[in-house]
């Protein structure tokens, strides 16, 4: 068979970026080379619909050892007793929760999209805004720290099903006990996205939202450093509390109902080949040396924050207890979109995004978001984060200077000279 000497060409240009470059996109990271490996591997080849000991398929002996391995490992990581490894992504998680205990038009209360919440979390232009009735809580103006009173009083007006917690562009801690509160108060359940922060909460470093949300959806990739993919888990499984029925009209606790509801309510078949992956970066997790990792991103992020603050840059909410930080550039003159270009050209890789209260588009949008856990994979310390921020300063102070992006891109590529990445692979 003629090897596709295209396609390969391209992923060899694509790891040569990935190497040059600072990466700086807060919801990336670089996995292992085993986690890699096991991704691209036979399981690919196999069908298994169901779960490990209940599959439609013949033949399912090895996967099932493989995604129990991953279900197993998940559980130890975060002291849970329900775990689904096959949900694709992030945003199939989320919905599969939402399939799970509503039905169309129920009510959800989400973090609003232009304050740092997710698309999955009621946006229109998403399934999570178009299936079901969303309403929005946000953050304080001058503070941009939520605005719990302000969940509270809309949780009181609008009586939602389901309260989803948790962001894509929220630098802080969330207060789950507040949240359960407001949620017992109307009767409703709590969906925790904990995308971004998951590796923090791993360890210890991020509050746990175990002990008070009902499900917890994350991705599998950010800061838990695995294959690309999403997980649903519960702390602690339960009668579900609407009466929920399975097909056979049983009442069954919440573990049997969302599965159902991942498949086959809102997928097929598993990907196999990505949940091996999963279960060796979860191996990963239960390491010292990810312990040590973890660690090394909040100094990263903390010594990344101070830096941009002492040049005068307006970080929302002050700063970051997490990995990232979104930073409003409207006192610097510069958009989102113009320093997100002139960072790309220098090999920093940002992404631009709305503030809470912009006044431009999302496709303009008036910040960036900045993370470390990519770079912090890389080997990066707390010592490097102010030449960083120094070079983004020079770059967003003169956007349009060629000569200038040139100079940093130069300076950008022989500093991660020293920082190898994938040196394996030749």
């Amino acid at each position: 068979m003629q090897r596709d000497e295209q396609i390969f060409s391209i992923i060899r240009k694509e790891l040569e970026r990935q190497r040059r470059g600072l990466e700086l996109i807060a919801s990336e990271n670089f996995t292992s080379l085993q986690v890699m490996q096991a991704m691209g591997n036979v399981m690919t080849n196999k069908y298994a619909e169901g779960y490990p000991g209940h599959r439609y398929y013949g033949g399912c002996e090895m996967v099932d050892q493989s995604e129990q391995l991953a279900i197993d490992r998940a559980k130890q990581i975060f002291g849970v007793e329900y775990v689904n490894v096959q949900p694709h992504s992030g945003a199939q998680a989320n919905a599969s929760v939402m399939m799970a205990v509503l039905k169309p038009g129920d009510k959800i209360l989400g973090l609003d999209l232009s304050m740092g919440g997710h698309l999955t979390h009621g946006s229109p232009v998403n399934f999570s805004g178009k299936l079901y009735e969303p309403h929005f809580y946000g953050v304080n103006k001058e503070t941009g720290l939520i605005e719990y009173d302000k969940m509270e009083q809309i949780a009181k007006e609008v009586r939602p099903k389901l309260i989803v917690c948790g962001a894509s562009a929220y630098s802080r801690e969330w207060d789950y006990k507040r949240i359960r509160e407001i949620a017992d108060s109307v009767n409703a359940l709590i969906m925790a996205d904990i995308a971004h922060p998951a590796g923090l909460i791993a360890k210890g470093l991020l509050d746990s939202p175990f002990d008070y949300c009902h499900f917890v959806t994350t991705t599998t990739h950010k800061t838990l450093r695995g294959p690309r993919g999403g997980m649903i888990m519960i702390g602690k499984d339960f009668e579900n509390p609407f009466g929920i029925k399975t097909p056979k009209g049983e009442i069954r606790k919440m573990s049997s109902v969302m599965d159902l509801a991942v498949f086959p309510g809102v997928q097929g078949g598993p990907l196999e080949h990505v949940i091996a992956a999963k279960a060796v970066s979860f191996l990963e997790i239960l390491s010292d040396e990810y312990t040590q990792y973890a660690k090394q991103i909040v100094k990263n992020a903390q010594s990344m924050s101070k830096a941009f603050v002492s040049k005068g840059y307006q970080i929302v909410s002050g700063g970051t207890d997490n990995h990232l930080m979104l930073i409003d550039l409207r006192n610097k003159n510069v958009t989102g979109k113009k320093a997100e270009q002139a960072l790309v050209k220098a090999d920093i890789t940002v992404n631009k995004n709305m503030v809470p209260f912009d006044d431009k588009s999302a496709f303009v949008t008036s910040g960036i978001r900045v993370g470390v856990p990519a770079i912090t994979t890389r080997g990066l310390t707390e010592n490097h984060m102010p030449q960083i921020v120094e070079w983004i300063d020079e770059l967003l102070m003169d956007p349009d200077n060629e000569q200038k992006i040139s100079s940093v891109r130069t300076a950008v590529n022989q500093f991660m000279q020293q920082f190898p990445l994938y040196p394996e692979l030749g």
